[in-house]
């Protein structure tokens, strides 16, 4: 597990996966939408996650500036160790960063072996998102 302070209330990573020089406006409206079908509050997140390849990438920067959380990056290697916990691998994802998945994958390093995907990836033009939580009985 990363050194992310998760509590009671603070039980949710974001992960977040975009192409290089994505809208921090397009990654800010779909964090929302994923925080809205998941159904928490901004205030939930402990953190944003993705692969250490966009750890400068300004749209993944902006969102942990707003909801005022960590951002932690993580390389591909690591990534795919969560494969088998993917509600949506992707071929194409692998063959292009060398993980079946960013968003989903970071969700689920960032918080460990304890973690719940509660909401698999979603996309918008050029980003997608995913959340995870600590389990329940980590809380």
């Amino acid at each position: 597990m990363s050194d992310i302070s998760f509590d009671s209330t603070r039980r949710h990573v974001l992960g977040l996966g975009c192409e290089r020089g994505t809208p921090p406006a397009e990654m800010l409206a779909l964090a929302g939408e994923a925080l809205k079908v998941a159904g928490i509050g901004g205030s939930e997140l402990a953190a944003v996650a993705s692969v250490d390849s966009r750890g400068q990438e300004a749209a993944i920067l902006a969102v942990a500036v707003h909801f005022a959380v960590p951002a932690v990056f993580f390389d591909a290697l690591r990534l795919e160790q969560e494969t088998p916990r993917l509600k949506n691998p992707s071929a194409v994802v692998f063959a292009r960063v060398g993980c079946h998945g960013v968003a989903e994958s970071a969700a689920l390093a960032a918080i460990g072996a304890d973690a719940e995907l509660v909401l698999g990836k979603i996309k918008s033009t050029h980003s997608t998102a995913a959340i995870a939580r600590i389990g329940l009985q980590k809380a």
